[in-house]
């Protein structure tokens, strides 16, 4: 089997993927990539051996030899460069979130149908183990029937990771409730079967307001992904654009009458994602969210307070960004290439995702009112629950 060529479109925030993908010999090359920036263009050599570098992603879709491009780009771009990618004819790897509206979402959706080209979506939360394994739990029924989800997010990283670039820039992510919500989004839905039907929210920018900001055009400080300022309030080189909210709190209804929370903080002193899951028969917790974290379960009772669980779940081991995620990613996205068919990541739930956080950022926006999320069309929606037959062209 010869590997597959894959392009990428922008090697940024998102290089471990890249760098996953390039496996000489084992199923996948990177062949090319395309960056605006000249200084990266420049490392692609030392990155990634033998790639081609280009500066306009069109140029890469003129390689007739590629089978696959990767979009990595900043999310407000995600649309326009996937729909290229996707009327090219090249099966499309967009990086989450698929968009940052719904009509942006629908469109990449639309156009992928029209095409009859394979659309994928970089939901590798789906392929990390502590995810995988509280839904094999769920799958067997330890706590019975799920019926409600709360996760907190803490994100002790978020005033470097997220206010420090275009991120913090309302009109190029929406709000860290898209930007940054919509993994957890994802998995909440996975975990619950079900799509956010109604929310409301409520969020502000508590801390990151007032500090200081770089003048626009001047780059982010060196080693600003490395090197981190603490406590919060003494962060400096904020981005020139600071108008999106540290912290937020959403409920949601879902269409299977589930009903959910999640929480987001870009101050905490630590990171990692808290999930817990609630059923007719019991709840489930983790308690760490990485390889080697555990995934507790109470199934018995009613009692007090008690530390300890009726089960306690370890998470696999794993070698590899986002906890060996990354590699699982760009496994099933090569075997999507070569053979089509329903994959573990869904470019519908990716939609769903993205819709919920839009609307509860529209929330938080105006006092927490309650909104409704727009259905997808259910054409497509049955196209893609039906693996996007390979070939299928609309009309």
């Amino acid at each position: 089997m010869e590997d597959l060529r894959i392009g990428v479109i922008g090697l940024g925030l998102r290089r471990s993927l890249t760098v996953a993908a390039h496996r000489p010999g084992r199923g996948s090359v990177v062949a090319a990539v395309a960056d605006t920036d000249p200084a990266v263009r420049a490392e692609v050599p030392e990155v990634i051996e033998g790639a081609v570098a280009v500066a306009d992603h069109r140029r890469l879709l003129e390689d007739d030899s590629l089978d696959a491009v990767v979009v990595a780009t900043p999310d407000d771009t995600h649309e326009a460069i996937a729909r290229d990618v996707l009327e090219a004819g090249r099966t499309a790897y967009v990086e989450k979130p698929l968009g940052i509206t719904v009509e942006q979402c629908d469109a990449i959706l639309r156009t992928a149908y029209e095409t009859g080209t394979g659309l994928y979506v970089g939901h590798n939360m789906r392929h990390m183990g502590v995810v995988r394994l509280m839904r094999d739990i769920i799958a067997r029924g330890d706590i019975g029937e799920p019926r409600t989800v709360w996760v907190r997010h803490f994100v002790s990283y978020g005033g470097d990771y997220y206010f420090k670039d275009w991120h913090a820039d309302r009109r190029r992510s929406t709000g860290l409730l898209v930007q940054k919500a919509a993994h957890d989004i994802d998995v909440l839905h996975w975990l619950a079967g079900g799509y956010t039907r109604r929310v409301n929210a409520l969020g502000d920018l508590m801390v990151y307001g007032d500090l200081p900001r770089r003048e626009p055009g001047t780059p982010r400080p060196q080693g600003w992904l490395r090197e981190f300022d603490w406590p919060p309030a003494e962060r400096r080189d904020l981005h020139h654009v600071v108008d999106v909210e540290d912290v937020s709190v959403m409920n949601m209804q879902l269409d299977n009458g589930v009903i959910a929370a999640y929480q987001q903080c870009h101050f905490s002193p630590d990171y990692f994602r808290n999930y817990t899951v609630i059923g007719t028969e019991g709840r489930l917790e983790n308690i760490g969210d990485g390889p080697g974290a555990e995934v507790r379960v109470w199934n018995t009772g009613p009692t007090g307070y008690r530390a300890d669980a009726d089960v306690v779940h370890r998470v696999p081991e794993a070698q590899g960004s986002h906890g060996g995620a990354d590699a699982l990613i760009v496994e099933e996205f090569c075997r999507f290439v070569r053979e089509g068919g329903v994959t573990d990541t869904s470019p519908v739930a990716a939609r769903m995702s993205v819709a919920a956080g839009v609307l509860a950022t529209r929330s938080l926006r105006n006092g927490g009112m309650p909104y409704e999320v727009p259905p997808l069309d259910p054409e497509l929606a049955a196209y893609f629950a039906a693996g996007q037959r390979p070939g299928h062209r609309a009309g």
